[in-house]
């Protein structure tokens, strides 16, 4: 028998090892989740149970009109822009669909600094219009820093999700369905209202269920605002009254909120499917708008951007060039090189983690490996805040166990081997962000096709091998993107990242967080600007690969898949 071809040992063992590695990873990585889940069993100090049934209906009320709010501004803005860059032709449209992913790059929390600092009594708005119109004191100017200033500050950073979703719903719907409608004597309101708007409907909820979650997960917008929400009475119970368990139970709570808003979106499908009939299909240009209705429709497709990117980057860019951060300098490469080397760290261990549950996953497709990789992916529903304490309580546990043992037998102290340490802060990335490479990985794995392992697999070449000489030079796009992904995330994450961080290590979101939290917008704009900076990165590359797949798409016909589709794959599948 050839070498080839006689069974070996070791490499069977290997073989088994790939998925087990999975496995250990998913338990590993899950066990924030399960301390937050396990804390509603443990009991409360009777002092912080009567504060937690005070404060809870005020949590739950904010909480709830939050998403209410949000989920209507991401509705109409996101599903109105999509259907009019999909349904129409108007001068500067490309530029609209562009433009229209730009606030992905900017964090919520800096949006709400740059508008609480823009429109307060003392900013230039107010001033300019007291100063144009001689308004004194007395006049009506709407508060920023409410719900209402909440909402509208989330509306403007999420409505991308929706957008995108609904865009790509819209475009993978004939054009010829749209015609029957018209030649039936509907006009382009009733055809939008009666075709395409149900027909989209799974896109379009998965868009407003992945806003959702980013609301329930922010925390330095509310927090500026003085919102009393879940996220900010986490961080209240745990370091202004000192209980672990309190904060944990708020955590359940919040979480119990993600899961059902998740749960909300998989029971408004029920059994209905949405599918495209195969083959090539008879597309149509779409309809070219002209004077004051292309206007119109430029006009309400660059004002989303423009309220959510364009103004507070002008005023962050503006402010850094007048002020800037007085640290600038070595204290502030400082700041910056933590910040990229947490962000490298966590972005290169999410890859090589997914790697190893994704192939596990393909070596063995077991209910069991599916499972351990959606439990894995649940992270990324969670809010930081919530990672942060789920992290907190075993590391802490952890140390005490290991401090004491050390204590009765060697009569020395070990401190705090890993709370407060990078290595927590690493693995709350980790939990927090590894759906994203992993579905961008498997997605890369699924367009290998099997003969290629298998032809590799017959000239001797074990798992390892295959993976690394044959699969990762194919995937080299999507290791590239989750890589980017998640080190776009992690340098944005603030909850996590206030909460774990190490003493005496800040990073340029902690940076902003606390100067402005300090009334020092002006200072906090050039960490600012780096974060949006970077941030474009991930957005530049999503609006190029969704531009391909529709050039694709126009040039194959729908009945073909794109090759440019893992970026938006990525994004649905953070709601599995």
């Amino acid at each position: 028998m050839p070498a080839a071809f006689r069974p070996n040992p070791l490499r069977a063992l290997w073989h088994g090892l790939l998925p087990a590695g999975g496995l250990a990873v998913a338990g590993a990585l899950s066990l924030p989740v399960l301390v937050v889940a396990a804390s509603l069993l443990l009991p409360v100090e009777p002092t912080w149970g009567g504060f937690l049934q005070v404060v809870l209906p005020r949590y739950v009320r904010n909480t709830v009109w939050l998403l209410v709010g949000v989920g209507v501004g991401t509705l109409v803005v996101g599903v109105g822009t999509a259907w009019l860059v999909s349904a129409y032709q108007f001068p500067g449209r490309r530029i609209c669909e562009a433009a229209l992913l730009l606030p992905l790059a900017v964090p919520a929390y800096l949006l709400a600094y740059t508008y609480a600092d823009l429109l307060q009594y003392a900013g230039p708005v107010q001033s300019a219009l007291r100063a144009w119109w001689g308004w004194q004191r007395g006049y009506f100017f709407p508060e920023i820093r409410s719900l209402g200033g909440a909402v509208f500050v989330l509306t403007f950073v999420l409505y991308p999700y929706v957008y995108l979703l609904s865009r790509a719903a819209f475009l993978e719907q004939s054009s010829t369905v749209w015609e029957v409608s018209r030649t039936l004597g509907h006009g382009p309101w009733s055809t939008f209202l009666r075709v395409a708007l149900p027909v989209a409907r799974p896109g379009i909820v998965a868009g407003l269920s992945l806003a959702g979650m980013e609301v329930l997960a922010d925390f330095g917008t509310v927090k500026y605002f003085e919102l009393d929400t879940f996220a900010t009475g986490i961080y209240l119970v745990w370091f202004s009254f000192g209980s672990p368990v309190g904060a944990a139970k708020l955590a359940a709570w919040l979480m119990g909120f993600v899961l059902a808003v998740v749960a909300l979106e998989r029971l408004s499908r029920g059994r209905r499917r949405y599918h495209r009939p195969p083959g090539p299909q008879r597309t149509t240009r779409p309809p070219r708008l002209g004077g004051t209705r292309a206007a119109a429709a430029a006009a309400a497709c660059l004002a989303p951007p423009l309220l959510g990117f364009g103004v507070p980057g002008a005023y962050l860019a503006w402010m850094a060039w007048v002020a800037g951060d007085p640290l600038w300098g070595s204290p502030f490469l400082r700041l910056a090189g933590n910040t990229f080397a947490l962000a490298s760290a966590a972005a290169g261990a999410a890859v090589v983690v997914s790697a190893v549950v994704a192939y596990g996953l393909r070596l063995r497709p077991t209910p069991v490996m599916r499972f351990a990789a959606r439990v894995v992916s649940l992270g990324y529903a969670v809010p930081g805040v919530v990672v942060a304490v789920g992290v907190l309580v075993p590391f802490g546990w952890l140390d005490n166990f290991v401090d004491g043992l050390f204590r009765r037998w060697w009569g020395i102290s070990t401190g705090l081997v890993l709370t407060g340490t990078v290595f927590a802060l690493v693995y709350a990335y980790l939990v927090r962000f590894l759906a994203a490479a992993l579905s961008a990985i498997e997605a890369g794995l699924s367009r290998i096709g099997p003969t290629l392992e298998g032809a590799a697999r017959t000239l001797g070449h074990g798992p390892t091998s295959v993976l690394l000489r044959v699969h990762a030079p194919l995937m080299r796009g999507s290791v590239f993107t989750a890589a980017l992904l998640v080190f776009a995330d992690a340098l944005k994450e603030l909850p996590a990242t206030l909460v774990l961080r190490p003493f005496n290590f800040d990073t340029l979101a902690v940076r902003v967080y606390q100067l402005a939290s300090d009334e020092r917008l002006a200072q906090a704009s050039t960490a600012g600007l780096c974060i949006v900076a970077v941030g474009l990165l991930p957005v530049l590359l999503l609006d190029r690969a969704v531009h391909r797949s529709r050039l694709e798409d126009a040039g194959t016909g729908w009945g073909r898949p794109s090759v440019a589709r893992p970026i938006d794959r990525t994004v649905k599948l953070r709601l599995a």
